[in-house]
């Protein structure tokens, strides 16, 4: 599923997102940065030691990255020249200030790939694995916050939502639908 964005093309595509040709792919990260299950292990994996070793160096130097912000390594053996890594909240109940930290990770994520002059980046689905963000939810604050910052930005070409199951795609494609509807804009 396709949309336009001002003239940035925004997708979804159900697949792995660490097969994805882009110039990055953003991996939702813990705050150690150490690599972890679920998409974090899974693109640690696939890339290599050389995102861990640029990972460790951004520890040293900054310290643990807090919730709702983002940081950038080489995408090491990828197809993605880079990774940007990001943490989303862990759910708790809705009223913690988790909307607010999940848009922040992917808001910081797209400056990143503005500020790094990149054209195309893609995002998994943040904070609804082990964080336990429910996936109805998560899907209206990653797409609101990316239709926002796209209608103000410019630069990119395309953004693509890299949805793993058939059910969590499902879920982005109905609300993608609904948020990009007549009335969807106009909210």
């Amino acid at each position: 599923m396709d949309v336009t964005i001002n003239k940035t093309r925004l997708s979804l595509i159900q697949g792995d997102i660490t097969k994805q040709s882009t110039d990055a792919i953003v991996n939702a990260a813990n705050s150690s940065l150490m690599g972890g299950g679920g998409v974090d292990g899974a693109i640690h994996r696939a890339g290599g030691p050389a995102i861990l070793d640029a990972c460790k160096r951004i520890v040293a130097q900054q310290g643990r990255l807090p919730p709702g912000k983002a940081v950038i390594t080489t995408g090491g053996k990828l197809k993605a020249r880079y990774v940007i890594h990001t943490v989303g909240p862990i759910w708790r109940d809705g009223t913690r200030g988790e909307p607010e930290i999940l848009a922040s990770a992917y808001r910081e994520s797209l400056k990143l790939a503005v500020t790094k002059g990149l054209k195309s980046v893609s995002f998994p689905s943040i904070s609804t694995g082990a964080y336990g963000y429910p996936v109805d939810q998560a899907a209206q604050v990653a797409l609101r916050t990316v239709i926002d910052f796209l209608r103000q930005e410019t630069s990119l070409d395309s953004v693509a939502f890299v949805l793993f199951d058939t059910g969590t795609y499902r879920v982005y494609a109905s609300t993608l639908e609904r948020l990009t509807s007549g009335a969807g804009q106009a909210e």
